[in-house]
């Protein structure tokens, strides 16, 4: 599967940021990377769409039959979204994903398919607006290096309660 993570939306409209992600899915789809396409992301409070119906939407109206598009419309970050897609797959006898998302977010989400189960790779979407100017790029580059550091801490490998490595 094509695994795009969610960004924003208005209205049922993808963002600039959501909108290169999935620019970037169809691209692989057509290009016979995997057989479908899966969006994640919720809805904000007061949304009558969240991202992944927003994602759907777009993705059909750009020539994506229904039936290669799923939208999975959990979660209110990347992990919350991770966690909701590791249980589909697991139903649906899913195991590897290729994600859609942006360069520097890549690590991260990697790490938390794989921690769901997943056997991922990334082909993030270089195009977006969060690539467009070196101020941009460096917060964004810190941030995901910060939420990388956090989720390693607060997810901490249970490894350390093994009394064979104190």
């Amino acid at each position: 599967m094509i695994l795009v993570l969610g960004a924003a939306q208005y209205d049922g409209r993808p963002s600039p940021v959501l909108e290169a992600r999935l620019e970037h899915a169809l691209a692989l789809y057509q290009q016979g990377v995997a057989p479908r396409i899966v969006t994640v992301g919720g809805a904000a409070r007061g949304d009558q769409f969240s991202e992944a119906e927003s994602g759907d939407r777009w993705l059909t109206e750009h020539g994506v039959p229904n039936r290669d598009v799923l939208a999975i419309d959990e979660g209110s970050d990347t992990l919350g979204s991770f966690e909701a897609v590791g249980s589909v797959a697991r139903q649906r006898g899913w195991s590897s994903a290729v994600i859609v998302s942006d360069p520097w977010h890549s690590l991260r989400s990697r790490t938390m398919a794989r921690d769901v189960g997943l056997d991922a790779t990334t082909s993030p979407a270089k195009g977006g607006p969060v690539s467009q100017t070196r101020r941009t790029q460096v917060f964004y580059i810190v941030r995901e290096t910060a939420g990388l550091i956090y989720y390693h801490l607060a997810h901490a490998s249970s490894d350390f309660s093994d009394p064979g490595l104190q």
